[in-house]
């Protein structure tokens, strides 16, 4: 899962605080909802349908463009045998501090 950073007005962050509030869920899980509401055409439900109504009327609903290439199950195989072998993002940091 990728984590992003985002930068918003306050008002607008008191808008979305407020709309998690009212929902009973997070800042983060009710963003993620927008999100994904205003990017999957498959997401259903009333709620997402009248979120994506909302952003289609403002011209901010996105239409996806995106091909997905297919998977290199080879290349795919050796990522995951790869996969935490490295060292830790802790200890990369360490060092650049300069702790031992």
């Amino acid at each position: 899962m990728r984590q992003v950073t985002l930068r918003l007005d306050d008002e607008l962050a008191r808008q979305l605080a407020r709309a998690a509030v009212e929902r009973g869920t997070s800042v983060n899980a009710y963003a993620a909802a927008v999100f994904a509401a205003a990017l999957d055409p498959d997401l259903a439900g009333d709620e997402a349908e009248r979120l994506r109504a909302r952003l289609a009327a403002r011209g901010l609903l996105a239409t996806s463009t995106v091909t997905v290439p297919l998977l290199d199950e080879e290349r795919l195989n050796a990522a995951r045998a790869a996969a935490g072998r490295g060292r830790s993002l802790s200890s990369l940091v360490g060092a650049d501090r300069g702790e031992v």
